[in-house]
């Protein structure tokens, strides 16, 4: 039994037909079998988007639209894609199909116009609060997965760049058994360690900390802000992270713990902040040093408007020259694209302004400004 392919117009307006023999899962069979892997990639690619057939269409370099329809509409059969008629046929990755995109075959070489032999995007991975990370290009693989090799490899990875580039979703995408100490100026041995809490009817136990977790259990441990922590706290890690693998908790009867299998320690620094100090001790024990920046592609398939990415690098150009002291990264255009849809694109420029410190509130509305040509202040209330 044959699918008959719908009908569409140079808008991805299609006309409905009878019937589908798509499968439940996996990709098709037969003449749209190499289009497949590609319409699937795509829409995993951009989540947050809601396309029509000649959308996709163009973007792959496919042949005809019929193709794709006729792959629009298997998956959403499949329960892979929404389907919605406005009075376009539209169709949205659903998570049953950003699920299924890890299984996806790569496309045979020379299928279609614009297949490439090069392995296709990976699916946008779940973080522990439900959002999305989108992999990113890291050596000659991504950077989840090259994570995941490294820390196999036991070799550690001290990730570096400004706060709100996607340092921590991008680690928590690639462990999800890990363990996060937040440091900061404040932070002391006991929260790596443990220590003594009271218990019902009086007395006191000594209870573990992340650390001691993280080695017994063998889990992935993020050391985040880790330069804001003073050196003689970090100096507790050095010795599980060097071959001995073992530490003595004195505080608890000099109490040994070692290292089991899989256990891993990674950082994040993020330079630059006031208070931050990479000291020698602390980089010498990192093999691998990893700049991660904001990834301006994945911020506009995110939802972000061109004005704003663009005023976004102007700013962050200027802030590595010196210019301005703050520019937005990938967290705070995220925060832009719920502002705007929730209060408007006016009240999201202003608040993009408010959020800013206030030594560089002028200069990131004179960037939204010359980029949208509207002027922008902080948000605030107007009156009644």
């Amino acid at each position: 039994m044959t699918t008959p392919t719908p009908s569409s117009d140079q808008n991805g307006a299609i006309q409905p037909d009878a019937g589908t023999d798509a499968p439940a899962t996996g990709a098709p069979s037969g003449r749209t079998g190499y289009l497949y892997p590609q319409v699937a990639q795509y829409l995993i690619d951009h989540p947050d988007k809601i396309l029509k057939v000649g959308e996709i269409t163009k973007a792959i370099k496919a042949r005809s639209g019929g193709g794709v329809a006729e792959v629009l509409k298997k998956m959403a059969a499949a329960g892979h894609v929404t389907h919605r008629r406005d009075p376009y046929h539209r169709y949205q990755i659903t998570q049953a199909g950003i699920d299924a995109g890890a299984h996806l075959p790569a496309a045979p070489r020379g299928s279609g116009r614009g297949s490439t032999s090069r392995p296709g995007r990976p699916a946008p991975v779940a973080r522990p609060n439900g959002q999305l990370y989108h992999p990113r290009r890291l050596g000659r693989g991504w950077d989840i997965e090259e994570l995941r090799r490294l820390r196999a490899q036991q070799v550690p990875v001290l990730l570096y760049g400004p706060p709100g580039t996607g340092k921590t979703a991008m680690v928590e995408a690639a462990f999800p058994d890990l363990l996060t100490v937040a440091g900061t100026g404040d932070t002391v041995v006991d929260d790596f360690l443990g220590s003594y809490n009271p218990v019902p009817g009086g007395g006191y136990e000594f209870v573990h900390g992340p650390l001691v977790t993280a080695m017994r259990e063998g889990r992935a441990l993020l050391v985040d802000d880790a330069t804001l922590i003073p050196p003689r706290v970090l100096a507790v890690l050095y010795p599980a992270m060097d071959g001995r693998g073992v530490i003595t908790i004195a505080a608890n009867g000099n109490e040994a713990v070692e290292a089991g299998d899989g256990f891993y320690i990674v950082a994040g620094h993020n330079p630059g902040v006031h208070g931050a100090v990479l000291t020698e001790a602390l980089a010498s024990r990192f093999t691998v040093h990893l700049e991660v920046t904001t990834d301006w592609d994945i911020a506009r398939q995110l939802g972000a408007p061109k004005q704003v990415v663009e005023a976004a690098i102007d700013l962050n150009n200027d802030l590595a020259a010196g210019k301005t002291d703050w520019a937005p990264q990938l967290r705070e255009l995220i925060g832009f694209v719920k502002v705007r849809d929730g209060l408007g694109m006016k009240a999201a420029l202003a608040n993009l302004v408010g959020i800013a410190p206030a030594d560089a509130r002028e200069d990131v509305a004179a960037a939204l400004s010359r980029h949208t040509g509207t002027p922008i202040t902080a948000l605030s209330l107007g009156k009644r």
